[in-house]
């Protein structure tokens, strides 16, 4: 592989990707030898923790959808309808720092949060109001993605399903359960750009939402007259998207297109602007914790008067967004790029006045992975105790059943092999090809993947779309207490060899499965597979789904 520097020598600025990737990185001023940028200083905890607005549903669509264009539309026709509109706009990360034009969902990162119910199709319709004449990183290009909804692949946003500056597109959230099963309930999704590619730089640009997804046990309502379990609701329910950037000197959100290893910065945001603070109440909070990546791992701490001080319990309540089957009290949580955890920390043993940090202190210092070291580590968030309010909240004591594991629907196991080729990325030695279907499960089957990491040091959380699993075994033995759980993304350590059970229900067509260090993605750790109807049938084409583009 050509380091950044013989890429130049050779000339290799005049490629295409030049007019969207790279061609601004001829202004920038890296800052030292190691071809590493060192951002301006920020001072901490100077900004208000903003939280993103809860996205309109809209009366109708004009025109109205096709339901041609998807998978058993007739049987969950939309009730609710949204239009967002990706576009360019004027974004502040930390007032010490210069306005950057970023890109966002209604033009804000994170975009707006869907608040969504079980029973409830929507039709959201993406606009894409990028400039067609961008300069810069990223591609005017864009294939939403909703992370890890049970979607039919027409609205999977597959990431060569990509449409243009000017266009628009249908995407159908029918918002059922797996198999029909509430057990399969999902929770804390998030939607991101999937243009192949082009991912890690569209999302690094501010592509990213989040939506949440409700049903009679996880009702979103605390109240006592509510049946549901009663988790914190409302203002006290706070998602929590953390994304590293790096900045120019003057200011401005570098990114090295030539880092084909995975892109780390030296500064942290959460929803969207530099080491924020958040006033708290006495009372339970529940937070939705998401790593955006684009190839940061995390291990969050609770500190309290100062970082690195104390290591305060707090509660796990769901993994990738998936309520466990009972709480855990824990010191941390472990995020890699995509994971979801949601936790209740309960400021109600605290005094106004009190602060608390929430801090990463896993190291990580270059694509590869974290070292596993756990020194004092950077504090990210802050804490301000202020208040009294009420609290009719509670954490039970049981959450969500987890659905059997059946072996006996299990058909065939496949093993995949995720590892670093000709300085790339590969699974089973070949880089990605959307033409080549690598594995056809039949629709209402169940298989057993294994997922190994190929070595090299390397870390990979490997992400599979469509389906939820579950983890049989972890290098031989059974799963850690936090990953007995539904799971969308599994974190392969070095030399880490993971079994999992999946299931392939109530959709046919093609979908992916990566890695979620999303560089690795853009550079080729990636295959295809497709879902077959009953009996072989043959999926259905992508000209008859999901491919009606509104001019």
């Amino acid at each position: 592989m050509l380091s950044r520097r013989e890429w130049i020598k050779e000339g290799l600025w005049s490629i295409p990707a030049f007019h969207y990737g790279l061609g601004t990185l001829l202004n920038r001023r890296i800052s030292n030898e190691d071809d590493k940028v060192t951002s301006p200083p920020t001072r901490p905890f100077v900004v208000e923790l903003p939280i993103p607005p809860v996205a309109q549903a809209i009366q109708k669509l004009d025109p109205a959808p096709d339901p041609a264009a998807h998978q058993r539309y007739s049987e969950f026709p939309p009730r609710v309808f949204y239009e967002i509109h990706q576009k360019e706009a004027k974004h502040s990360f930390h007032p010490d720092l210069p306005e950057n034009l970023t890109w966002g969902f209604d033009g804000i990162f994170p975009g707006p949060t869907f608040h969504a119910r079980y029973g409830e199709p929507i039709i959201a319709r993406f606009y894409n109001d990028l400039p067609a004449n961008h300069v810069g990183f990223g591609i005017p290009e864009t294939s939403t993605h909703l992370h890890n909804a049970h979607t039919a692949s027409e609205s999977d946003g597959f990431p060569t399903d990509f449409f243009f500056s000017g266009q628009c597109k249908d995407n159908h959230y029918p918002n059922i359960y797996a198999g029909g099963d509430p057990r399969e309930a999902l929770g804390t999704l998030w939607y991101h750009d999937h243009r192949v590619d082009f991912t890690t730089q569209n999302v690094y640009k501010g592509l990213v939402g989040f939506y949440l997804l409700f049903d009679e046990l996880d009702s979103g309502h605390e109240e006592d007259w509510n049946p549901g379990l009663g988790l914190p609701s409302g203002d006290f329910d706070v998602p929590l998207a953390f994304a590293d950037k790096a900045f120019t000197p003057d200011g401005q959100v570098f990114f090295d297109a030539f880092n084909f290893d995975g892109i780390l910065g030296d500064k942290f945001t959460v929803n969207g602007v530099i080491q924020p603070f958040f006033k708290v109440a006495r009372r339970k909070y529940r937070f939705r914790l998401l790593d955006a990546g684009p190839s940061r791992f995390y291990q969050f701490f609770l500190s309290k008067d100062e970082p690195g001080k104390t290591s305060e319990l707090f509660t796990l309540i769901a993994n990738d967004g998936n309520l466990l089957p009972a709480p855990l009290a824990v010191q941390s949580v472990e995020l890699g790029v995509a994971n979801r955890m949601d936790v209740i920390i309960d400021f109600s043993n605290y005094k106004i006045g009190d602060q608390l940090f929430l801090e990463n202190r896993l190291e990580q210092t270059s694509g590869r992975g974290p070292t596993g070291k756990i020194p004092i580590g950077d504090a990210i968030l802050r804490f301000d105790v202020d208040r009294d309010a009420a609290d009719h909240s509670r954490i039970p004591s049981k959450l969500r059943e987890l659905p059997p594991i059946n072996l006996s629907e299990v058909v065939t196991e496949r093993r995949w092999v995720f590892e670093r080729s000709q300085g790339a990325w590969a699974v089973n030695g070949k880089f990605f090809n959307v033409n080549e279907i690598r594995a056809n499960p039949e629709q209402g089957t169940a298989e057993i993947w294994t997922l190994k990491n190929g070595g090299g040091g390397w870390s990979h959380p490997i992400h599979i779309h469509m389906e939820e699993f579950q983890i049989l075994t972890r290098n031989g033995e059974p799963p850690a207490p936090h990953e007995v759980s539904r799971k969308d993304v599994v974190n392969l350590g070095p030399g880490d060899e993971v079994r999992i059970f999946i299931r392939f229900r109530d959709w046919v067509g093609r979908y992916p499965t990566h890695c979620h260090n999303t560089v690795h993605e853009d550079h080729a750790m990636m295959f295809r597979w497709d879902v077959t109807g009953r009996n072989g049938e043959n999926p259905p084409s992508p000209r008859v789904f999901g491919t009606r583009i509104l001019p």
